[in-house]
């Protein structure tokens, strides 16, 4: 009985830290929003972490599908109290309400992938997806180095302009406390 527990115990230490915010009832949406952002104009997001702030210039025109989700979830405050769930040497992921890998907004989006070329180099804002190509939700990624054979496989949408030193020391459990939006 006492291994039990111990074991049980320590499954708990080994999950995701997640913030009173990431716990509550997230709103899901049964479709991706209306186009509202304008490919014509310049798109920057602040990303205020628990580490610090990460500023990313959006790609509207080579991604007008996951920019304008992505917008519309951070003006919804969906990734607000978010945890990030993977951290390894190359990359960070958030963006996962269940702060496990396995939850999104509602909706899937369509890869948009072979429309840019923009390649995965450090500071390199990417949506994560399932097998499917079409699976990209809410979960997006941040690359800590060069990974070119992600290229043409997942839709970058962005890229880093302040905040590499932020990147590269945010931890499993970290949490996204805020996303704001700059349209130019």
């Amino acid at each position: 009985m006492v291994g039990i527990l111990s074991f049980m115990l320590l499954l708990t230490m080994c999950l995701p830290l997640r913030g009173d915010e990431a716990k509550k009832e997230r709103k899901t949406y049964p479709e991706p929003p209306k186009m509202q952002i304008d490919d014509k104009k310049t798109y920057k997001a602040t990303i205020d972490t628990s580490k610090g702030k990460i500023v990313v210039e959006l790609f509207p025109k080579e991604a007008p599908i996951t920019v304008n989700s992505f917008v519309f979830l951070a003006k919804e405050g969906f990734y607000d109290g978010l945890n990030f769930h993977r951290v390894e040497d190359w990359v960070i992921q958030g963006g996962d309400p269940s702060g496990d890998a396995t939850g999104g907004p509602g909706y899937q989006i369509k890869n948009e992938a072979k429309n840019n070329t923009h390649k995965h180099h450090p500071g390199t804002l990417a949506m994560a997806r399932a097998s499917d190509p079409d699976s990209a939700g809410s979960q997006f990624y941040f690359t800590k180095k060069d990974a070119d054979y992600l290229d043409g496989s997942y839709t970058i949408f962005g890229q880093a302009t302040e905040g590499l030193d932020v990147i590269n020391k945010i931890e499993i459990g970290d949490t996204i406390k805020s996303i704001k939006i700059e349209e130019k």
